[in-house]
């Protein structure tokens, strides 16, 4: 089998909730990726893509019909370039990696991009379509934003709380305290921000719009500022806006090949994809999914958490993320040293490629060889990622 390498990595810049890229529309943004990833790698021929596979979690309005071909189309990419269009929610576009690594492996193509998008700002209403024409009772809007939609009756409802009522469920369970949640949250903003300010994400983001910077991102957050918030989800439960992942808008591409490939791309690949892990547990317990997930990931690339210098964990709870390196027995200084998504943001179907591109960053700026990248999923699964440095 060919072993599946990155060779290049980009995103933009993360806009907020009606933020800076809300008139961006999720295909441009996703074209916008896409050509600031092949801007890496101007030797290749477009024509040479064997395949498009893009993440993104709602599809129900611009975004939708295959808004990973619509990213080829509009970015002027040969009409000859297919693409397909993945949803595994919060985790797609690490999905899409992962099925372009394996596409690799088995010589299908031997040059595929991946990547992901999402504008969280634009997602639609939607309204059930009546199975008879003109009902006699009121129909409700439903937001596609986030969460839970036109659940099915026969859902168990201990399925369907909301995500935030999950992750209070999931605090209870492991003792995870608000002041933990807290200095967990403001340690994201500050290493973000340090992060910046060290020139770390310039080679890793590129423009947007006018959006030249992630905007969510709160130099100076201390956990006494964030423990004054008043808790979202439960009168006294320990979830508030600032120790969980806001809404956002972004997106994140990659380009992946064999080694093989190495000359037509014109550079040297950055890491090779060394282990994957999927996972799923009850649905209000997916926050906790990534610790199973990562650790099979780690047994087929063949090492132990031991071995293991860096980690990028998605955020999308303080609470979760704090399970799960309580789980691994790691020291949480490897884990999200750049700032994590509760500063930087989860535009959902983006954030697999943001995690993946910035721990290949981390792994050659450290100058170490074995990372993991691990992101929770909705209604109760994740995935993970081994990279291994290879620059």
């Amino acid at each position: 089998m060919n072993s599946a390498y990155l060779y290049a990595a980009v995103r933009t810049p993360f806009g907020r909730f009606g933020g800076a890229l809300a008139a961006e529309r999720p295909d441009d943004l996703a074209a916008t990726a896409l050509t600031g990833v092949l801007a890496k790698t101007p030797a290749l021929d477009p024509a040479a893509i064997g395949d498009l596979v893009w993440g993104c979690a709602n599809q129900a309005g611009e975004d939708n019909r295959n808004v990973g071909r619509m990213a080829v189309l509009l970015a002027g990419l040969p009409v000859t370039v297919p693409a397909t269009t993945v949803n595994r929610l919060c985790g797609s576009s690490l999905d899409a990696a992962m099925i372009a690594s394996r596409t690799i492996e088995s010589g299908d193509a031997d040059v595929v991009v991946a990547g992901g998008v999402e504008s969280m700002t634009r997602a639609p209403w939607v309204l059930p379509k009546p199975s008879r024409a003109y009902p006699a009772g009121d129909m409700t809007a439903v937001s596609t934003t986030l969460g839970w939609r036109l659940v099915n009756d026969h859902m168990p409802a201990e399925w369907t709380v909301s995500l935030g009522e999950a992750n209070e469920m999931l605090g209870d369970k492991f003792g995870i305290s608000r002041v933990r949640q807290d200095e967990f949250a403001a340690r994201s903003h500050n290493l973000a921000a340090a992060a910046w300010d060290a020139g770390f994400y310039d080679d890793l983001v590129v423009p947007a719009g006018d959006l030249t910077r992630d905007e969510g991102i709160r130099p100076g957050s201390t956990a006494d500022h964030l423990a004054a918030l008043k808790p979202s989800f439960r009168p006294t439960g320990t979830i508030t806006a600032g120790n969980a992942s806001p809404l956002n808008d972004g997106a994140s591409a990659l380009v992946l090949a064999s080694a093989a490939a190495a000359t037509r791309i014109g550079r040297d690949p950055l890491a090779r994809i060394a282990g994957r892990g999927v996972a799923a547990v009850e649905p209000p317990m997916f926050g906790y999914a990534p610790v199973e997930a990562a650790d099979r990931a780690l047994v087929r690339a063949g090492i132990t958490w031991a071995d293991v210098a860096a980690v990028e964990l998605n955020e999308a709870f303080a609470v979760q993320s704090l399970a799960c390196v309580d789980a691994w027995h790691i020291d949480p200084g490897i884990v999200n040293a750049r700032g994590g998504a509760i500063a930087i943001g989860h535009p959902l179907g983006a954030s697999g490629g943001r995690i993946l591109g910035t721990l290949a960053a981390r792994l050659i700026e450290s100058r170490a060889r074995w990372g993991v990248a691990a992101i929770c999923i909705g209604v109760g699964q994740a995935l993970a990622v081994v990279l291994e440095n290879v620059s």
